[in-house]
């Protein structure tokens, strides 16, 4: 399997029917995506290795709850963001917090992470081809040459569609929020 392919829908459905040995590749194979997912998300490199390993703990566990297989990037998108998150977080918490500060901290914090869960949701709703090229220019920051290249695009045609993808996900935005409903099902996990 090439680095840069996801493993691919027969492997995913047969993680999710319980087979062993496809679980055992679909986690061996998603290793490269995860491990970068978490160095460009997470403080550090040893953040990044712990948020690799627990989200593919996640994986192996609840492969099957995944609803969509072409969604496995995604879903291990957020799964890594989350942690990194969480590792943030725990570094950064005050010893004892002032109780006012910390209720406005909290409020602060959950509508961050609903307005975080909205934008990955509307992510994930992308096309494929759209959701590459976004996640991979915006949110990994390789440089365009590089995406193009890696999608065998040429760069024109990889701006159009982050072009594309970037509207969407705006217009996707400005929907409102009893629309986000059942967009994805996974996205929940």
């Amino acid at each position: 399997m090439a680095d840069k392919d996801w493993p691919g829908e027969p492997l995913v459905l047969a993680a999710q029917r319980g087979d062993v040995d496809s679980i055992s590749a679909l986690v061996s194979g998603s290793y490269p995506h995860v491990l970068r997912f978490a160095h460009s998300l997470c403080a550090s490199p040893h953040d990044a290795e712990d948020a690799a390993q627990e989200a593919l703990i996640i994986l192996y566990r609840k492969i099957g709850m995944l609803r969509a297989t072409a969604a496995l990037g995604s879903w291990m998108f957020r799964i890594v963001r989350n942690e990194c998150l969480r590792r943030t977080r725990t570094v950064l918490r005050p010893a004892e917090p002032d109780r006012e500060v910390a209720t406005e901290c909290l409020e602060d914090d959950v509508l961050r992470r609903l307005e975080a869960e909205r934008v990955a949701a509307v992510i994930a709703a992308l096309p494929d081809d759209l959701r590459r090229v976004l996640i991979m220019r915006d949110v990994q920051g390789l440089p365009g040459r590089s995406v193009a290249e890696t999608l065998g695009l040429s760069t024109a045609a990889m701006k159009s569609r982050l072009h594309r993808a970037r509207a969407a996900v705006r217009e996707g935005l400005r929907q409102p929020l009893d629309g986000d409903e059942g967009v994805l099902d996974e996205s929940r996990h």
